[in-house]
């Protein structure tokens, strides 16, 4: 959840760690801070509650000398966003400075172990409590920092990537990880460090991924070095990342939000290309492909997700249901880690994180596997935790998400299940042919009539205007439209503050239909489909009870029209698609009513963009 940067060479180390920090802040927000071995010897810690800018106004004046260095933005976990309780933090000796992403489960007894022996601990971290026991390791066997941090890690439960300056030895950094991204860079005559790639493409695109429970010895002007807790070495492949630094800059957008919501076109583009030939006829999938009688032969499915990646799972359940005729459960991965599912070699689960770090969705990654279940992972960032856990899989490729409420990371889900879903359907020969060609073609026509969409963005920002008001809103949709109306209801919780649920249409009337007023904004997603009338008898009982509808019709559409306060026109398609469609005016909507309301769209609060923590 949290960011971490750290660099070793040649140039001066503060500018590149801010920098990072700031490349990393939708990881976290609530303080910040810089570790810096000056060029005086001293180890000089630096911490600002609140986000970077404030970091980089209370270093102002202050000796921000040094090549080399260790920072890091916080999510809190223990104790209180605070100057006191932000990284790095200080061993007692103040010999050593440690950050850390993740969380120490057995902090506590750890804690009492080390107060009995008479350390004082000034912050309410676990983080602080890790630093005290390797500098106690380090002290009483006289040992090196690299076998202290390996035999502290030893007595730890939990999830970490640390990283460890040592003012007497100015001329390292050891890292490690568990559960939690770590990435180091390859420069000339340098090295870089981070929680993920975006900090470190700038100064090079070589880099290599920390696996669990490895250490890196971090030294200028010597190799890599890379060991276990045990100090076996690791052999490590350095790979050549693919990243535009464009897209990590908002290119004249207020927000990264609103850029990230208007590149979906493009994005479902870069999403579909090389998997739909170019007559648009075929969808071929890499991994089906490689794994065709894996996948063929599975009883069932099961999707693990959290989040706006369990509101993808559902539509995923529908296409996969509908095409293939396998039957598929959506589970949140949060609650599949501890129920004890019945899962065996016959299941395929499919993982869905846009980061691919999600804790709690590896973790139901590596329970399924422990059974015997055959993964599929559908992730954003390559080279991530998931996809290397995963026996195969699809990246969405929409790029660098750095808004923390997901747009493009969604359509992009729900445009790879769609390809899966058909991909798995004509193996198994469960889809006519008409209706294969059919669905293809019009996904190819998707970004064009997301582009139609975007052109309604001023509209939308003027009709966003009349909801600041609302405490409540309520999001309803039904078949597909259903968990639009989930995806929907979050973003405007996300960012805006504003309660919103969502519920299936037919589901008002079975207790929330209560809750309508006069006040009380409803987001009804009723295009035309196979559900229409229903959801137009609906929309009646609520305006019978003077609820304000806002409807999401299709384009032509004169019946709905006139019995909804408002109507946004959409372009028609399939119904199997229309999720691709009716969820961008719901982004635009959230997004318009949170800047009307003044809220900071891209860092709302308590959220961060990548949970790595449970």
């Amino acid at each position: 959840m949290c960011g971490i940067v750290g660099y070793i060479g040649p140039k001066k180390a503060y500018p590149i760690l801010l920098k990072g920090l700031k490349r990393l802040e939708y990881r976290g927000y609530d303080s910040a801070g810089v570790a810096l071995i000056s060029d005086k010897q001293t180890l000089n810690v630096y911490k600002a509650k609140g986000k970077v800018s404030e970091l980089e106004a209370f270093t102002t004046e202050k000796d921000s000398s040094g090549n080399i260095g260790i920072a890091h933005t916080r999510w809190a976990t223990h104790g209180e966003p605070s100057s006191l309780n932000a990284h790095p933090h200080y061993s007692s000796s103040e010999r050593l400075a440690l950050i850390h992403n993740g969380i120490i489960e057995n902090y506590a007894v750890l804690k009492e172990k080390l107060q009995a022996k008479g350390y004082i601990f000034k912050s309410n971290t676990d983080t602080e409590v890790l630093i005290q026991l390797i500098e106690y390791i380090q002290d009483k066997q006289d040992i090196d920092l690299l076998t202290a941090t390996q035999l502290a890690l030893g007595e730890v439960i939990g999830a970490y990537a640390i990283a460890l300056l040592d003012k007497s030895n100015p001329h390292q950094i050891i890292a490690a990880r568990k559960s939690s991204p770590l990435v180091v860079g390859i420069g000339q005559d340098e090295f870089f460090l981070a929680s993920d790639a975006t900090p470190i493409v700038e100064y090079t695109d070589k880099v290599v991924y920390l696996e669990d429970e490895e250490i890196a010895v971090i030294r200028r002007g010597k190799p890599l070095k890379i060991v276990n807790l045990h100090n076996v070495e690791c052999p490590h492949e350095v790979q050549t990342v693919a990243l535009n630094l464009g897209q990590l800059e908002k290119s004249g957008y207020p927000h990264f939000m609103l850029k990230e919501i208007f590149e979906q076109p493009n994005c479902i583009n870069d999403c579909m290309r090389g998997r739909i030939n170019v007559e648009h006829t075929n969808v071929v999938l890499s991994a089906v492909i490689d794994y065709k009688e894996r996948l063929l032969s599975a009883k069932r499915f099961v999707i693990v997700a959290c989040g706006t990646s369990w509101h993808a799972a559902l539509i995923g359940k529908q296409l996969i249901e509908s095409f293939c005729r396998i039957p598929v459960e959506v589970e949140y991965a949060s609650e599949f880690r501890y129920r004890d599912p019945v899962i065996d070699s016959n299941d395929v689960v499919i993982a869905i994180s846009q980061s691919g770090e999600t804790a709690d969705t590896l973790a139901a990654v590596e329970l399924a596997k422990s059974r015997g279940a055959f993964i599929y992972g559908i992730c954003n960032a390559i080279g991530s935790s998931i996809p290397r856990a995963t026996h195969t899989g699809s990246y969405i490729h929409v790029g660098p998400e750095i808004g923390v409420a997901s747009t493009k990371a969604f359509t992009g889900q729900v445009t790879v299940l769609t390809m899966l879903a058909l991909t798995l359907a004509r193996a198994k020969n469960t889809i006519d042919e008409t209706s294969y060609f059919s669905i293809v073609h019009e996904l190819n026509n998707i970004p064009d009539k997301m582009r139609e969409v975007l052109k309604l963005n001023e509209s939308i920002a003027e009709l966003s205007k009349i909801f600041t008001y609302a405490h409540n809103f309520i999001y309803l949709g039904r078949g597909y439209a259903y968990p639009v109306a989930l995806e929907g209801a979050l973003k405007l919780k996300e960012i805006s503050y504003i309660h919103a649920e969502g519920y299936p249409a037919a589901e008002m009337k079975h207790g929330p239909i209560a809750l309508i007023d006069a006040e009380m904004p409803v987001v009804v997603i009723a295009t035309r489909n196979d559900l229409y009338e229903k959801v137009l008898s609906n929309i009646q009982e609520i305006k019978a009870r003077k609820g304000k509808v806002i409807a999401l019709i299709t384009k032509g559409d004169t019946i709905i029209s006139k019995v909804a306060d408002t109507c946004i026109e959409l372009p028609e398609t399939l119904e199997c698609l229309d999720p691709l469609i009716t969820t961008v005016p719901l982004q635009m909507l959230a997004y318009h009513v949170a800047v009307c309301k003044g809220m900071d769209v891209d860092q709302p609060r308590n959220l961060a963009k990548s949970v790595t923590v449970e």
